[in-house]
């Protein structure tokens, strides 16, 4: 090969070098030529969304670094979301355990479940009290707890004047000849021939009329005064020992007959509209189940439990429950057809009630609803729901989270109440939702305000004086709509910032001068 050729063959050689770099270094297309998928609208801060920018940075606000905003992710064609709802994928409402269920509209029967505590029924609950003074001289084995008959004699005493009142009873049961030997003197004195005062006399002294009976029949004198039991039943309390005083008044046995139990229950205000005179009740007791029907007598409120004390009265002819065993208690308690929803839907937000309803494939919107009973894991939808919409169950912290996020970033106000007039409306001076049913409110150029005290009315009137109406800018650092009247600017360009403090505006001007450096 000739000198000549060689040298072409080398320059083409170098030439094919030169073109094959300048191929591998050229530069990406620009975001012009790029797909209009691709194409960034604009710079935004994702924690702060309602400052953009042109260019990439950093938010001068909090110093996050700008994300971009590209055309794909907002459609032209797509339909704008209704206020305050929120777009979830099916993958990300797996990812976050979402759960809806629907809204129904039946009637139902619910048991309404209270603990319930045995107590003695009043009206077969036996106090014996001592007629007179005296003192104990044999008592039988009736201790607390102790079955007791009725005519069991449970103790004997001895009380003074007592064989004063069997002799003039005695003396007066006699025939008329035997009184004839008994001196005149003694038979003219006051009441000595009534046998009625002689009885009364023994009776007040506390002897029975089983003793008064049998000391007639015998007209032997008996040696003390027998207690007898009243009633067949339980000893709950004895309050006397063997050679025991007692005074007048004191109270020596306590005996319950408690064939029949009273059941008492506590019940919530809320549940009070539950339940009714008359009414049947299911005593469950160790797995076993009894039937007791509910006392005529009213329920008494208590109002240190802030619950109605309810009574139920229950056979116990077996002596089964003795007073203050624990029982369940079950009510039934069926309710007409109404609308209903899961509690576990409902989000309450002071006197707001806010469930998130599916409106669409992956939207759900939040609505405030008006709530009546609660009941059985279900609560009543008075207004703002209808049969068959689909509301959200689990995961509804976090929808309701995120809308209150896009509500504040685009400065909207919270969602109005459904099926009602009355909303709400923000404070425009402190910013405050405020119910628009409130009087604290001031009409300007065709619009209303409304005020959460009168403070903020006050300023309000005080900056924007009647029949003067200021302009408006934002912020460029926070985004809060500024009063073009305020001293906070900035002139810079030909074109004038404002600031709502100079927390903003010192931020906004060093963000200006690291820029030019």
């Amino acid at each position: 090969m000739s000198a000549s050729s060689k040298v072409v063959l080398i320059s083409c050689l170098m030439l094919g070098a030169y073109f094959a770099g300048s191929l591998a270094n050229r530069p990406p297309a620009s975001a012009s030529s790029a797909s209009p998928a691709e194409r960034i609208l604009y710079w935004h801060c994702p924690m702060h969304p309602q400052y953009k920018s042109e260019g990439p940075g950093g938010a001068p606000c909090c110093g996050m670094r700008l994300e971009p905003v590209h055309a794909g992710s907002q459609p032209a064609g797509r339909t704008a979301l209704p206020k305050g709802a929120v777009e979830v994928s099916a993958s990300q409402q797996q990812w976050i355990g979402i759960q809806t269920a629907e809204v129904k509209r039946a009637a139902a029967s619910y048991l309404l479940r209270v603990p319930g505590r045995i107590a003695v029924d009043e009206q077969r609950l036996y106090r014996l009290i001592a007629a007179s003074d005296g003192w104990i001289e044999e008592l039988g084995r009736n201790a607390a707890g102790e079955f007791v008959k009725k005519d069991q004699v449970l103790a004997s005493y001895h009380t003074l004047n007592f064989q004063t009142a069997q002799q003039a009873l005695l003396f007066l049961n006699t025939d008329p000849a035997s009184r004839a030997e008994i001196p005149a003197a003694s038979q003219r004195q006051p009441g000595a021939l009534n046998l009625q005062i002689a009885v009364e006399r023994l009776r007040g002294l506390g002897m029975s009329d089983l003793q008064i009976e049998e000391l007639r029949r015998s007209r032997q004198f008996a040696a003390h005064i027998n207690i007898y039991s009243p009633a067949t039943g339980f000893v709950i309390a004895r309050n006397v020992s063997p050679g025991q005083r007692f005074d007048k008044g004191a109270e020596l046995y306590r005996i319950a007959d408690i064939s029949r139990v009273w059941v008492l229950t506590d019940v919530y205000e809320k549940d009070r509209e539950f339940v009714t005179l008359a009414q049947t009740a299911t005593i469950r007791y160790q797995g076993r189940a009894y039937e007791a029907g509910m006392s005529r007598t009213l329920p008494q409120f208590d109002a240190q439990s802030r619950t109605f004390k309810t009574r139920f009265e229950l056979d116990n002819s077996r002596y089964l429950f003795r007073p203050d065993m624990f029982v369940d208690v079950e009510l039934p308690v069926n309710m007409p057809a109404a609308t209903t929803v899961p509690a576990e839907a409902l989000l309450e937000s002071g006197n707001r009630r806010i469930v998130y309803v599916e409106s669409g494939a992956g939207v759900f919107q939040p609505r405030e609803i008006e709530t009546g009973w609660r009941f059985g894991g279900r609560v009543q939808v008075l207004k703002g729901l209808e049969a068959g919409e689909r509301v959200v169950t689990a995961g509804n912290f976090l929808l309701d989270s995120e809308s209150r996020m896009r509500l504040t970033a685009s400065g909207e106000q919270a969602v109005a109440p459904a099926g009602n007039n009355a909303g709400t409306a923000r404070d425009p001076v402190c910013g405050m939702d405020v119910d628009t049913s409130t009087s604290l409110k001031v009409e300007r150029g065709g619009k209303t305000y409304y005020f959460c005290s009168e403070s903020c009315k006050r300023q309000f009137e005080a900056a924007k004086p009647a029949g003067k109406k200021a302009a408006a800018a934002r912020d460029p650092v926070c985004g809060m709509e500024v009063d073009t009247s305020t001293r906070l600017r900035v002139e810079r360009g030909g074109k004038t910032y404002y600031f709502c403090s100079e927390h903003c505006k010192r931020q906004f001007e060093a963000a200006r001068a690291d820029a030019h450096d």
